[in-house]
């Protein structure tokens, strides 16, 4: 034990001067930056971090003290960071992720959301199909919170109102547009989180929002109000049901792992598709945000037919338009 003490005593003396240059060198570059240090202190950090590697190594074959190794470990972790780790504030972090991360992200995983988004459609179909045929599936789709008083049974006059009544505060505005938000994106993590379980809950939480909606839009045609309701719901719909299929999609593409996981394992590729779907699921909440916006402001305040399809279509368009032409551009 004396002989291993005394070794890693000599070896630290012939080398430590380095290693405080070289702790010196990462602290001046975590509390000024590249930009305010001299070229060669920046040249000078590989060097030293390459002998400390070294250092390390030698220490673990010889099996030093554990002190030693210990300080030596840690000082290699500071040091590959300091040169390898990429350096960029928090906007260029926020820029990169809306103009590469996330539409990569969403074109990575198009299949599973064009999948989760048939399904929503599917639903749409059918609930539009089945309450038109016979308006008591209505109550079999739509819950008695979710109608609010819009059924059937309603008037053409309670029915005209719940698309153009105006609240008549802003406080109003801005507890609706955030009840909105926190129950839309409620509902997406709902879909991507359940995907887990081999996707088959997201794909039934994707038909039931569908019916939902199909029924919906029936109970209005069926009274002749059908474009009052699409263009009340074109406002915030079509942002917030294409952040739903990408809720959807990310939660499939976490079951395609478990069922599907490839040559490296189901761990393996449920981490990998786990840090994409991710990227896709923040991207979508910023999008119930922006639905919820238009919803709880936009939708209140306008109440032209045209100019809510011109609203909601534009700003689906733009969306669109953002995800496929990001996701072909080449990163800087």
């Amino acid at each position: 034990m004396a002989t291993i003490e005394l070794k890693s005593s000599q070896f630290r003396r012939e080398r430590e001067t380095s290693w405080r240059e070289l702790e010196h060198l990462i602290d001046r570059l975590d509390k000024e930056g590249p930009a305010h240090m001299a070229p060669e202190d920046l040249c000078r950090l590989p060097v030293l971090y390459r002998s400390a590697l070294s250092a390390q190594s030698v220490a673990h074959a010889i099996s030093l003290d554990r002190a030693l190794l210990t300080y030596l470990d840690a000082l290699a972790a500071r040091a590959y960071l300091a040169v390898y780790a990429e350096r960029s504030n928090v906007l260029d972090r926020v820029a990169r992720f809306f103009s590469h991360t996330f539409p990569r992200a969403v074109s990575a995983l198009r299949w599973h959301i064009l999948a989760a988004f048939a399904t929503l459609m599917l639903g749409v179909a059918t609930g539009l199909s089945l309450t038109l045929a016979e308006p008591e599936w209505f109550y079999a789709f739509v819950s008695d919170a979710l109608a609010q008083g819009r059924s059937p049974a309603a008037s053409d006059e309670i029915l005209l109102n719940a698309i153009y009544d105006r609240p008549p505060v802003l406080e109003t505005l801005v507890r609706f547009a955030s009840f909105l938000f926190t129950h839309n994106a409620g509902i997406g993590l709902l879909a991507f989180g359940l995907g887990i379980v081999l996707g088959i809950p997201t794909l039934l939480l994707m038909l039931i929002n569908g019916l939902m909606l199909g029924s919906f839009i029936a109970l209005y045609a069926d009274r002749g109000l059908g474009v009052d309701f699409l263009a009340w719901l074109s406002v915030h719909g079509t942002t917030e049901i294409l952040a739903i299929a990408l809720c959807g999609g990310a939660g499939l593409s976490l079951g395609a792992a478990v069922v599907f996981p490839g040559r490296h394992g189901r761990l393996a590729s449920l981490a990998d598709r786990g840090r994409q779907a991710a990227v896709v699921v923040l991207g979508a909440a910023l999008l119930f945000f922006l639905a919820a916006l238009l919803e709880g402001f936009v939708r209140q305040l306008v109440v032209d037919t045209t100019d809510r399809f011109l609203i909601g279509w534009s700003a689906f368009a733009v969306t669109l338009s953002y995800l496929v032409i990001r996701a072909r551009a080449r990163p800087a």
